[in-house]
């Protein structure tokens, strides 16, 4: 055990070296601000948070030195460091009584929220749409793709310039838009069949911004930096506008109600809500399906799998495929809450976010998936007081993840069979 003396000094050397690691990190970004043509000196922000950077390792290099200490971090390494767990063969009676809750909570709560708040659940659950179809890839499949935003333009664009062009609504470009983004998968996953790693997350870049680009740049067909309007959804006929103007009826005259700009915006939730739903159960099923088993499989070791008889190909297909279909409904239910769209709203910072997503949730674990996604989404719009630490705050808890829950937020569970069940 460290004499009391040592562990304070080497505490204080600890907590020296962190705070000018931290002022060389921060100084340039936090404390100069480009003012116009000029660099204005705030170097007291990074001083300040230097300092802060200082007094926590310095506290946590004395926590370490004592034995209560290096026992509880002992305890959270080991835990961190599981690896698959194994579920009782029946859900537990927790989960069965907390998914009708959760499904009545979803369909009442749109109803008492004000259109900010409405609009942000809108937009949380479009990313745990996108979370879910890139889990198909990167969690079960094992294939890193960082050009999945190429997808969700796909879908954006179809639904926009489908009602340009081919006077297609919403109810009509959802499945048409989810068949082209899965085109486009299976044409991005033929050529890569042969990468992996880091060859693979390069060419899946590179046809992310290949997307972007084509869309900018086609000034003619996809109204380029100006973008396209994308309709928004009827019911029946139904417009939520105030007045028709796809040739139907208003839904507050129909229905003789005073007119409320959220109908559409409750509309839109509760069709996504619906959707997110079937999508956490079908790919809760998936996963226990042999298409979901082959794609951990070849996650796990790919020559043993063809090794096996398993065809690389069409599993790999399927997944690329299946998830860029999800993430071409995504696409289509984000354009028409925006109403209009262009080529910046599917930047590669899109891509790091949705990727975001998948780790921090657990990759391969649905329930991890869309906590992840709700925080990552709903936190930034909670943390708008501190616009300037967003980003910083954002990296903090992804190291600290990265740290203390490397497989994520929730961990992979298998299902286990009951022997005497099956009897």
């Amino acid at each position: 055990m460290a004499k009391p003396a040592s562990a304070l000094t080497k505490s204080l050397l600890d907590a020296l070296f962190s705070g000018v690691l931290a002022l060389v990190v921060l100084g340039p970004i936090s404390g100069l601000v480009l003012n116009g043509y000029q660099v204005r000196n705030e170097m007291q922000r990074p001083l300040l948070l230097a300092a802060a950077v200082m007094v926590g390792r310095f506290l946590f290099s004395l926590a370490l030195a004592t034995e209560r200490g290096r026992s509880l971090l002992g305890a959270l390494s080991a835990r961190a460091q599981q690896g698959v767990t194994v579920a009782e063969a029946s859900p537990p009676r927790s989960l069965r009584l907390a998914t009708p809750l959760l499904l009545a909570a979803g369909l009442i709560l749109p109803f008492f929220l004000s259109k900010y708040f409405l609009t942000v659940l809108i937009l949380a659950m479009i990313y745990v749409l996108l979370g879910l179809g890139l889990n198909i890839v990167v969690g079960l499949a094992g294939l890193l793709d960082l050009g999945y935003v190429a997808f969700y333009a796909v879908g954006a664009y179809g639904l926009a310039l489908g009602s340009q062009y081919l006077h297609l609504g919403f109810w009509t470009a959802l499945p048409l838009a989810a068949l082209l983004a899965a085109a486009c998968g299976g044409l991005l996953g033929f050529p890569v069949l042969r990468m992996h790693g880091d060859y693979l997350a390069i060419v899946t870049l590179g046809f992310g911004e290949i997307i972007r680009l084509v869309l900018n740049n086609w000034l003619d067909f996809t109204g380029g930096p100006n973008g396209a309007s994308a309709p928004p959804p009827t019911l029946f006929g139904l417009e939520f506008s105030r007045a028709a103007k796809y040739g139907g009826t208003p839904f507050h005259e129909y229905f003789h109600l005073e007119y409320n700009p959220n109908y559409k915006f409750i509309f839109i939730f509760l069709i996504l809500f619906a959707v997110v739903s079937l999508m956490v159960l079908f790919v809760g099923r998936l996963k226990q399906m042999p298409m979901g088993r082959t794609w951990e499989a070849l996650r796990e070791d790919e020559i043993a799998c063809r090794s096996l008889g398993i065809n690389h190909v069409t599993v790999k297909l399927s997944a690329f495929m299946m998830g860029a279909m999800v993430g071409g409904v995504a696409g289509v239910f984000f354009a028409t809450y925006q109403g209009f769209i262009n080529p910046t709203s599917f930047s590669f910072f899109e891509s790091a976010l949705i990727l975001a997503i998948v780790v921090l949730g657990g990759l391969g674990s649905t329930v991890g998936i869309v906590l992840a996604a709700l925080v990552l989404t709903i936190l930034p719009e909670m943390l708008r007081d501190f616009a300037e630490y967003r980003v910083l705050i954002f990296g903090v808890a992804m190291v600290l993840m990265m740290i203390w829950r490397p497989r994520g937020l929730i961990r992979i569970k298998r299902r286990s069979f009951d022997l005497e069940g099956l009897r």
